[in-house]
């Protein structure tokens, strides 16, 4: 019997005009099945959308996983797979002596994720052919188009 259910999460995140709105899209597959998953902000950041998907996308498992993250954000895929978001909060959320981190509020929820469930992540090419990418960028486009779409409580315009 297995350890943990083997989950595969797609993910993208869309802006129209970096910022503006924005909005993400989330597929999670498992043993044949499919959930999607879309949000999105009335003033965001594309960066901030992209990380958010992957936060939705593991914040969906009602259980501990091991997860396959796919995302065509090298920033995302970077920052946790080279422990680039890890130091970060090591450092108190600077990338150096005077330089902030970006988007802390959601490097720590997707890090806590991170802590309870088993993900790899894996960089795809966007616009590439991959339909649940496709797919994935269809959902954020379609919500970052949403009338009344909340605030981005987390959004601070960097000066």
């Amino acid at each position: 019997m297995e350890k943990f259910k083997h989950v595969i999460i797609y993910t993208d995140g869309a802006c129209l005009g970096n910022p503006g709105p924005g909005g993400y899209g989330v597929i999670l597959l498992y043993q044949g099945h499919k959930r999607e998953l879309s949000g999105g902000y009335r003033k965001t950041t594309n960066n901030r959308m992209e990380i958010m998907a992957a936060i939705v996308g593991l914040e969906a498992l009602k259980e501990k996983c091991k997860v396959a993250l796919y995302s065509d954000s090298e920033y995302l895929v970077k920052a946790m797979s080279r422990g680039w978001a890890q130091r970060w909060r090591a450092s108190g959320w600077k990338r150096s002596k005077r330089e902030k981190v970006l988007n802390p509020d959601l490097w720590e929820r997707l890090l806590q994720l991170c802590e309870y469930h088993e993900v790899q992540f894996s960089w795809v090419k966007g616009h590439a052919g991959t339909p649940e990418n496709i797919r994935c960028d269809e959902l954020a486009m379609q919500a970052a188009q949403q009338p009344n779409l909340p605030v981005d409580e987390g959004y601070i315009k960097e000066t």
